[in-house]
This record gives structure tokens, sequence and C-alpha cells, in this order.
């Protein structure tokens, strides 16, 4: 289910696209994706372990950011923000807006 991808943008950074399993929801079949902006795909990864996403790894392209992402992620100040994934059931359109990841590590602080 780990599906993630990258892109590299004009200036030589990246943003990297990951679909992981949901910290959070009961259900094994949902999943978040994460979108970050950083200078490269090493440092991309390296925030989300930072955050405690110890076995993030990204091989292949197979789901790279779509523009709306590319675009969402580009003009958040913190550069890393989180949605659950589109239910690809519903054509892939997304029903959520994206999230700052304070909001996640701030939900998942509290579980034992």
């Amino acid at each position: 289910m780990a599906a993630g991808g990258f892109c590299k943008l004009p200036n030589g950074r990246v943003v990297v696209a990951l679909n992981l399993p949901s910290p959070t929801a009961g259900d094994p079949d949902a999943a978040v994706r994460f979108l970050v902006h950083a200078q490269n795909r090493a440092r991309a990864l390296t925030r989300l372990r930072n955050l405690g996403l110890r076995a993030v790894y990204l091989r292949g392209n197979a789901a790279p950011p779509t523009p709306d992402e590319i675009t969402a992620v580009l003009h958040h100040p913190d550069g890393l923000i989180w949605r659950v994934a589109p239910d690809p059931g519903h054509g892939g359109a997304a029903m959520e807006l994206w999230r700052p990841i304070r909001s996640l590590v701030r939900h998942t602080a509290g579980r034992p």
C-alpha cells in the first residue's frame, strides 16, 4: 500500500508524495497521503523520519504528486502537509482539505 513518487522542480528542489497506512484509523485499508517539499529526496524522507515515521522509503515513482498537490505544498509555510488518501472507488477525487503536519503529530501524541 505504500505508494509514492516525486517531482523535481525547475529550481532543483523536489516535492515527494507518499501514501502510508493511517496511524489513527482502525481501518487497515485507510491511508494518509503526505507531501514534503525539500532540497532533495533524502532530506524529504528525513523530515518524515524525524516526525516518528521511521520505516519510510521511496521506491520508484508510481504515485508522483499531481500539479494541484505541488501547488498546495509549495504554498504551505512548513512545506509538509497531509490528508487522508483519496479512495480509488471515488475516481481519485479527494474529499478532504490538506492539513499541516502539526495536526497529525498532535493527534497521535496522545495515543498510548
